[in-house]
């Protein structure tokens, strides 16, 4: 009686082995998901004093950082627009600084200015959350916006960023 015979258990081995590693050939075949290319923040302001960058990515925890580093400042306002930069805020993988425009008491523009990026994990990272907070806030219009998940410590010092601009902005 030959081994691979119809109901012989080797058989059924066999053919379980040769769907295994056909189906793991076409699982690694697949080509990796490309990750997208990081944000670049614009120059900071001249009138700005910018704080050392931290080391790190941006974390995914529930736990606050410390606000500091310099304060808001503004530039002229020219008919009724107002451009504030707000606190430049320490969080555990580095400075987030905010930059926002007023027109006529409306906020119409959020960006921001200074964030981790010093190594590919906190510019990958960034380079989705950064543009997201961005997005939030000007359809907010406040810093009651949403935490962006896996940037935790950059999303709490963009809210407080924001909010010192905001606060700048009306007084």
């Amino acid at each position: 009686m030959h081994p691979l015979k119809r109901k012989s258990p080797l058989r059924r081995i066999v053919l379980a082995s040769a769907a295994t590693v056909t189906g793991m050939v076409l699982l690694l075949s697949l080509k990796p998901h490309t990750p997208p290319a990081p944000a670049v923040a614009a120059p900071a302001p001249t009138s700005t004093a910018s704080a050392s960058a931290g080391s790190g990515g941006s974390g995914g925890s529930a736990e606050s950082g410390d606000a500091g580093g310099s304060s808001g400042s503004s530039a002229p306002a020219t008919a009724g627009t107002r451009t504030v930069t707000g606190d430049s805020v320490e969080t555990r993988y580095g400075p987030v600084q905010v930059r926002i425009t007023v027109k006529n008491g409306e906020l119409t523009d959020v960006t921001a200015v200074t964030y981790p990026q010093e190594n590919p994990r906190d510019q990958e990272i960034n380079s989705y959350a950064v543009p997201q907070l961005n997005r939030e806030a000007l359809a907010a219009r406040s810093a009651n916006i949403d935490v962006v998940s896996g940037a935790t410590y950059t999303s709490q010092g963009y809210q407080q960023s924001l909010q010192s601009a905001l606060d700048s902005a009306k007084g």
